[in-house]
């Protein structure tokens, strides 16, 4: 079984989610989790250079801050995905706690219609932007400017995957098990 959060009754645990799906999905946040790391060492390494070439060599590398500010768009983007489908997102849990199962589950698959909801919408308007940005070139990094907004696609699309796994897991009973066990 999987362990209990804190403030859960372990006689209402439901079984761990073990089909394909979510094993996929598991895999995509693992996967997106290791990115992330790796994203936020890249952030320390172009702050590092950054701060060296201004302070020794007086002559700050112009791509420095740029990359930097653009892993910040990536990391975050994985890392709200991420939360979507470990459940590390901001939620009432004592108010609907409180409700009978039926309700409980009714509002629980409403909760992550909406995310979902969500998801499209980024994707959808990450799209939008992205496209749009296409055919301009950052100055500092010469990659086009549409990268930035490709970042919000990437998170619209694993929200929406993960809510679905949520809606899923619901549906059968089972819980989602966080990437981190």
């Amino acid at each position: 079984m999987s362990p209990v959060a804190p403030g859960v009754d372990p006689e209402h645990e439901r079984p761990p989610a073990r089909h394909f799906y979510s094993r996929l999905c598991g895999l995509l946040s693992k996967t997106s989790l290791v990115l992330a790391i790796f994203g936020l060492l890249g952030i320390i390494v172009s702050v590092q250079v950054q701060v060296i070439g201004r302070y020794v060599f007086n002559d700050t590398p112009t791509w420095a801050e740029a990359l930097a500010l653009q892993l910040v768009l990536y990391v975050t983007a994985l890392g709200v995905a991420v939360g979507v489908r470990d459940a590390g997102h901001i939620g009432l849990e004592s108010l609907v706690s409180l409700l009978p199962e039926a309700m409980r589950l009714k509002l629980e698959i409403l909760i992550h219609l909406l995310v979902a909801l969500f998801g499209g919408i980024m994707v959808q308007s990450g799209i939008l932007w992205t496209r749009l940005k296409w055919d301009e070139l950052d100055p500092m990094l010469h990659l086009p400017v549409g990268i930035d907004y490709l970042s919000l696609v990437i998170a619209g699309v694993l929200i929406v995957l993960f809510s679905i796994e949520h809606i899923l897991a619901l549906v059968r009973g089972e819980d989602v098990v966080p990437s981190w066990y």
